[in-house]
């Protein structure tokens, strides 16, 4: 794999990924883009959306992530975590956004379409 960006550190640990606020702020952007494009496919037309963070925290939860990060960590930083790693595994070249997108068309339920993202961008860095 190749990074995207020469500002990007390689992480030696999935931990030090899921912890990374900076990472997380990108993330933030980024799901909330490949979310909105996805919605925008499924409806015909063009819509702008917002992932719930509660959504996210249930993905990784679901995703078996949430056992990596301090045990007193509240919702938001969890769907900070789910967000880090997405946008680093993009960053990192491992999924495209277009992957990424078809992930969420594919899914009814988006607690699940991210679960699945999670997991699968955990495979594909090798972390």
């Amino acid at each position: 794999m190749t990074i995207m960006f020469t500002f990007i550190p390689e992480y030696k640990s999935l931990r030090e990924v899921l912890t990374n606020q900076k990472l997380a702020a990108l993330g933030d952007a980024y799901v909330n883009f490949i979310y909105s494009v996805a919605l925008s496919k499924r409806k015909g037309e063009p819509t702008g959306a917002k992932v719930d963070s509660r959504l996210l925290a249930e993905a990784l939860r679901k995703s078996g992530l949430r056992n990596l990060l301090p045990s007193r960590i509240d919702r938001h930083r969890q769907a900070d975590a789910a967000e880090a790693l997405i946008v680093y595994a993009w960053i990192w070249n491992a999924m495209t956004i277009e992957e990424g997108i078809s992930i969420l068309e594919q899914h009814e339920d988006m607690v699940e379409a991210f679960c699945f993202f999670l997991i699968t961008a955990r495979k594909k860095l090798s972390l």
